[in-house]
């Protein structure tokens, strides 16, 4: 089977096209530097140099994969929050998700693929006592900042869940911790780990049904019980050195 993996060099898309490839897919991944693409290499992926702003040329590379899944991690955040270049990252990281996404799920559908599967936050939830489920409402905040990732998560979501003959699947990730993130160590809050993120990501294409699917390590804040329930999800999953090098890549 063939996936079109978005943002393949990002820090969920480098452990995740190992487990791609070592489960047997056929991996076609994105990013937007040579560099990169020279890693996915070492992977054993088929990289793509492709701006996923540039809607003609991701439809063109979507219909040369051939994909029977397409996978959009795609983010734009290199800066943590409190440094310099926060601010308009997360602007960017809101354009990603939202003419992003557009594009990525337009080409998706000229090139026949009826699966998508991609990344989203499970910290927008609107404030409220106990764990927050799928079904529980995204926060209807006015402040400026939070309203501007909340209205991107809103286009990403609507696009990948409502998009007619697309049977998307939105994972609702916690903060992220590990290699190639802005923690190494577990941050406070509903938190995921990069490996076992990325190996969510591979049960949902495996086994993941239309819909949304809250990703994190038990916290009072946010309930993974349809993940672990439904996929099998473990968030004590870690990447062992072999995951990279039986698919061609390094630890």
């Amino acid at each position: 089977m063939k996936v079109f993996l978005a943002g393949a060099a990002g820090a969920i898309g480098r452990r995740l096209t190992p487990l791609l490839l070592r489960a047997g897919y056929h991996v076609t991944g994105t990013t937007r530097t040579k560099k990169n693409a020279e890693l996915l290499t070492t992977y054993g992926a088929v990289p793509m140099v492709v701006d996923v702003f540039d809607a003609g040329a991701l439809r063109d590379a979507i219909a040369e994969a051939q994909p029977d899944i397409v996978i959009h991690q795609l983010t734009d955040l290199p800066a943590a929050p409190g440094t310099p270049g926060y601010a308009e990252g997360l602007e960017r990281n809101r354009r990603i998700r939202v003419e992003g996404t557009r594009n990525l799920i337009a080409a998706a559908q000229a090139a026949g693929v009826r699966r998508v599967v991609a990344q989203s936050i499970g910290f927008i939830y609107a404030p409220a006592p106990g764990a927050r489920v799928e079904t529980d409402a995204l926060d209807p905040t006015d402040e400026p900042v939070r309203r501007g990732t909340v209205e991107g998560v809103r286009a990403l979501e609507d696009a990948v869940l409502k998009t007619p003959g697309i049977d998307g699947i939105v994972l609702r990730f916690g903060f992220f911790y590990g290699p190639g993130t802005w923690n190494e160590a577990r941050p406070k809050g509903a938190a995921i780990h990069v490996d076992a993120a990325a190996h969510a990501t591979l049960l949902t294409v495996q086994k993941g049904k239309p819909g949304l699917y809250n990703i994190a390590e038990d916290d009072p804040g946010l309930s993974s019980a349809k993940a672990k329930r439904d996929l099998g999800f473990d968030p004590a999953f870690r990447l062992k050195a072999d995951d990279l090098t039986a698919a061609g890549g390094r630890p």
